[in-house]
């Protein structure tokens, strides 16, 4: 089984998506830093599209996921709704366009058959274990999912995810408690 974790300097947040059981749930945590303190403790990283059939989270910089967020929707709406191609025509354009190519931010997108990573090199992963985890608590939640999906296989997508990232935010000081998850 392969994990995906993409290395990156994104840190301050933890979002997590996983599938399971015919499920499909993401969520965040709500913390916001600026360097080394705490910002503000009930951000909200996760965002709904394309009428609700498609639910993003975000990690890194907020004016930069907001500018992403837009035009992955933009190509949600070009695509028909169709989010692999939505995210791969968006990774395309932010590895080549010099405007977007600074942007320090990645994404998770899911829909209710797919969960993706979008990130600014260019890559669009689809994790083989349905588990998919950004940000600076990332390996906390992911390990915790993977944990929970083999050994709890009886919980629901959505408390895997809530459970996950309670982990994390107890490891983790760049992720806290107040989580917001959805579910599709």
């Amino acid at each position: 089984m392969r994990t995906f974790v993409i290395p990156m300097k994104i840190k301050s947040t933890t979002v997590l998506a996983v599938k399971h059981n015919g499920q499909v749930s993401i969520g965040a945590d709500g913390q916001a830093t600026m360097n080394n303190y705490v910002a503000k403790g009930n951000v909200k990283k996760i965002r709904k599209l394309h009428d609700g059939k498609v639910v993003t989270g975000f990690a890194g910089s907020t004016a930069d996921a907001f500018t992403l967020l837009d035009r992955f929707e933009e190509k949600l709406n070009a695509y028909g709704g169709n989010l692999k191609r939505a995210a791969i025509e968006l990774a395309k354009d932010w590895r080549m366009d010099r405007y977007l190519r600074r942007l320090e931010a990645m994404m998770i997108a899911v829909n209710k058959e797919e969960v993706l990573i979008i990130s600014g090199t260019g890559d669009v992963l689809e994790p083989e274990n349905e588990v998919a985890a950004i940000g600076s608590g990332a390996m906390y939640a992911q390990a915790a999912a993977l944990a929970l999906k083999k050994h709890a296989p009886q919980l629901s997508a959505e408390e895997i995810v809530r459970e996950s990232l309670n982990i994390a935010a107890d490891i983790c000081i760049y992720t806290n408690h107040n989580l917001v998850i959805e579910k599709l």
